[in-house]
Order: C-alpha cells, then structure tokens, then sequence
C-alpha cells in the first residue's frame, strides 16, 4: 500500500511593496538629491554674483546710479586702454608663473625630506603647514610688521650683521624699505606669496610621492639607480599629474588673491605691485564704478577657465601615458 502524497506546500507570497518604498535606494533619484544642496550652494554664491558682475560690466552702473543702461563692449575698451590696468595685468602673470615654479621646486624638495623618517617629523610637518592654517589676513599683516621699517627685524639682522648702515655691504641705509622700492615691493610680495602657497602644494605632492609603489622603488634600488637617476626617471614622471593639480591650485590662488597686495602695499609703489583683483576691487568698491570694476574682473574668469581646462587636460593625458 503506497503511502499518499502529500500535497505541495502553499506557496506564501510577499506582499505586494508600496511604490516609493524603495525609491531612495535608486542611484537615479539618489545622486541628484545628494548633489542637490552643493548645486544650490555654488549657484547662490558663484553664478548668481558671475551673472550680476557680466551684467554689470556691459552696462554703465554706479554707485550712484544703479540703473543698467546698456554700453555695450565701452567699460571693456577703456579697461584695456587704461595705464594701470596693463601695469596690473604683467604684475599678476609675472606673480602668478613666478610663484608657481618656485613653489614646484621647493615643493618637491619639502616633500621629499618629509617623506623620510626623522626624529622630529611631526613637529616640521605642522610647522610647515602651519602658513597655509593661518588666515592670510593674519599672515600678510605678520609679514608687513616684518618688512615695515623701522620696526623690522630683517632689517635689525642685516644692521647687526654689518649689510646695512655706514659701511654696509648692501646698502649704506639703516634699513632696506622693502615695501617703498618697486623691485624690493615685487620681491617682497613674491616671497609672501611663495610662503603662503607652498604648504599646500608640499601636502598634494607628499600625496603623491606616498602613493609610488614601493616594488618600482625597490628594483630601482636593486638595479643601481642612485638618488638623481630615481628622482628623474621615477619620481618626477609618475608625480607630474599631481604636480599639475598643485600648479592648477596654486594659479587660481595666486591669480584671484588681493589680500596680501592691499595690506602690504595697496598697489604701491607707482602700482609696481598692483594686481588684477586689487584692481578691481579699487575701481568696483572704493571707487564705486560698479561697472569698470566688473570689467576688470570679468578680465580674470577667461585666464582661469583656460589655465583649468589647460591643465585638467595634460594630467588626463599624463594619466593615460
């Protein structure tokens, strides 16, 4: 007698799940609502201020009278044509690229000590980092006590070193007026500058010098390659994508920074320091020609957009060689 077969068990069903259940775990709706607070952001405070200074440039606003009459390209053809403009257009490319090969070099050699071991190590590293956490108001106002006579300790060390004063080898002058003589004005703004970018392109290249595989490194080493043929062939090659980004970085802080300039030497002297930004910020707020002041920085926004795209551009490629 064969036992009877039982029947197949009733197959539970799941409920049907709501529509919308799941509608946060889709990466098509997810992403946008994630993006959407840093869209709101940029545009509040990056194009609505674009759009008004565009506005503003092709049109003769003021001060004084802020109707938009249209001007067509006028406030650009009397920027261009403007003495002090030209001036401050050569002082923020020569700033710029000057400061930027500078900080390449010097870049590289800090990350290079910092990436070895030493007694010590964590002191330099937050010593070295330490300008780049500082407000660069703070900073420009600490370097213009350090280079203002007759206070200035550069000046008190060059006087007791025998450079400077009666006799001195540099100067007969008690002190060096470094921001009243227009190449010292240049050298001075340089240096600072120099200071105030350097940490952060000495952090981007430390990146990237740390994320070499140490097995190239190493059959460097087994093959003989000594310190400069590494440094060269290895090192340099594989770290020029990063580089690029701290030349990307530090170009747009260098091109649009008007802080250190106004502190130190407000242009001066006979605009032998004056800058685009500064420039701009002297015709748009001091001046109040809302207009010539858009003008000129609207000068700015092409410079920055091709060097970006420039350098984006050379990275990829360096990337994929």
């Amino acid at each position: 007698m064969t036992a009877p077969i039982a029947p197949p068990p009733e197959t539970v069903l799941a409920p049907p799940a709501k529509e919308g259940r799941y509608l946060l775990d889709r990466e098509g709706l997810l992403a946008p609502l994630m993006l959407l607070p840093a869209v709101i952001y940029i545009i509040a405070l990056v194009g609505i201020p674009l759009g008004l200074a565009i506005a503003y440039s092709f049109s003769d606003v003021s001060v004084g009278d802020q109707s938009l009459d249209w001007v067509g390209l006028q406030n650009f053809r009397d920027t261009w044509d403007d003495r002090v403009f030209q001036q401050a257009l050569r002082n923020t490319i020569f700033f710029t690229f000057a400061t930027q090969a500078l900080v390449l070099v010097l870049g590289n050699i800090l990350a290079l000590v910092l990436s070895s071991d030493f007694h010590g190590k964590r002191i330099v590293r937050f010593l070295i980092l330490l300008p780049w956490a500082t407000p660069v108001a703070l900073v420009a106002v600490g370097w213009w006590w350090l280079l203002q006579p007759p206070q200035s300790p550069i000046d008190y060390i060059f006087r007791e070193a025998g450079l400077l004063g009666p006799g001195g080898s540099i100067s007969s002058d008690p002190n060096m007026y470094w921001l009243a003589i227009p190449d010292r004005a240049q050298f001075s703004v340089l240096l600072v500058y120099v200071w105030r970018i350097l940490p952060l392109s000495t952090v981007i290249i430390l990146a990237g010098l740390t994320s070499i595989p140490q097995d190239v490194l190493d059959a460097a080493d087994v093959d003989g390659a000594g310190f400069w043929r590494q440094l060269f062939l290895i090192r340099i090659p594989l770290l020029l994508p990063i580089m690029l980004v701290a030349f990307l970085f530090g170009t747009v802080f260098t091109f649009t920074d008007m802080t250190i300039v106004y502190i130190l030497t407000r242009g001066g002297p006979t605009d032998s320091t004056q800058v685009l930004s500064h420039w701009a910020f002297l015709k748009g707020v001091q001046a109040g020609d809302l207009a010539q002041g858009a003008a000129v920085a609207i000068f700015l926004f092409p410079v920055l957009a091709g060097i970006a795209a420039l350098m984006l551009r050379m990275a990829r490629r360096a990337e994929t060689s």
